[in-house]
């Protein structure tokens, strides 16, 4: 029987040499880049990542007491927290980049280390498509993050003066308040400068204050003189700021408070200015405690701010190296 044999004319030859021809140009002119797996890749990392998050935020506030001797130290909440958001990164950049490179189109014909690059770029891109849409919705928490070295310092730059200016703003507010109505003393009472400028006019217990009312007279003082007792308690918080400006309370002003205090409380003139001259010198000493206290706390906002600047930016350059061997991986299991 004889062997059958295909005729191919030469209108035939030229059809699959134009086809083969259009193949090969579309893929020459094909994107390197599947877009699609990208995306698909980074929805998957983001997702994971704010749930991750978001589980990691409830663990840490279930360990978190407000009753002493109760719960995590500040420290331990901190490596915690940072361990937390490593492992988070990890976990999430993983899937990213495996789905990346599990979902991205083959790429027929490509050399083996093109495809290798290929896959690499697919994950390290899913990862960073996943981390901006992650910080588009915790703006908030990473600018907060970022500004609060720069919080802390400006903190710190306040001296003395402006701890004392502070304080007895606030105390000069209150007197001035208190000459009005009798129910604001408690705020006033509150301040630091209040309550050394009170301790001046307590009483002497060994001797009757000067201009007091008779033993068996019981009458409360009239307004007239509780408006006067604020005015001179106002006139001396604002001697005590300048004396603190100026680094040193002058003797005229030592003299003058101390008329108005051995007014009030029966007091020698010797008596009073000691008295004026110690409580001036504790005073200076409590704003000297409070300022080395503002500088410390501001001191360890920085430390912390600098420090978790830095594990989070180890933490994003570990996600996007995972994401990246991640896609290589799915890469091959999509090729093989």
């Amino acid at each position: 029987m004889a062997a059958s044999t295909v005729v191919t004319t030469p209108d035939e030859l030229g059809l699959a040499r134009g086809l083969a021809d259009v193949q090969l140009d579309a893929r020459a002119h094909a994107s390197a880049v599947s877009w699609g797996a990208i995306v698909a890749g980074a929805a998957g990392a983001a997702a994971l990542s704010l749930i991750l998050l978001i589980l990691g935020t409830g663990l840490g506030l279930t360990s978190v007491s407000p009753w002493a001797q109760d719960g995590i130290s500040a420290g331990t909440f901190g490596v915690s927290a940072v361990v937390w958001v490593t492992f988070t990164q990890l976990l999430a950049s993983g899937l990213g980049g495996y789905l990346a490179g599990r979902l991205r189109t083959r790429w027929a014909g490509a050399h083996v280390d093109e495809v290798y690059f290929r896959d690499t770029a697919h994950g390290f891109l899913a990862w960073a498509v996943a981390s901006l849409a992650t910080a588009a919705l915790l703006t908030s928490v990473i600018g907060s993050i970022a500004s609060g070295g720069i919080q802390a310092g400006a903190l710190a730059a306040g001296g003395v003066t402006a701890t004392a200016a502070a304080t007895a703003g606030g105390a000069a507010a209150g007197g001035a308040v208190a000459a009005r109505s009798e129910t604001a003393k408690p705020d006033a009472d509150k301040q630091p400068m209040g309550y050394f400028v009170d301790s001046l006019f307590r009483p002497n217990t060994n001797a009757p204050a000067a201009g007091s009312a008779p033993a068996g007279n019981a009458a409360a003082p009239g307004e007239a003189a509780q408006q006067a007792a604020a005015a001179s308690s106002s006139e001396v918080t604002r001697i005590f700021v300048n004396g603190i400006a100026a680094g040193a309370l002058p003797p005229e002003d030592v003299r003058y408070v101390g008329q108005l205090v051995a007014q009030r409380t029966g007091l020698s003139q010797q008596e009073a200015e000691k008295r004026v001259t110690d409580t001036y010198a504790r005073l200076q000493a409590k704003l000297r405690d409070m300022e080395a206290a503002a500088k410390q706390a501001a001191d360890k906002a920085r430390k912390a701010s600098a420090y978790t600047s830095l594990w989070l930016f180890l933490s994003l350059l570990i996600g996007a190296f995972v994401a990246s061997l991640a896609a290589t991986y799915g890469g091959r299991l999509r090729d093989a």
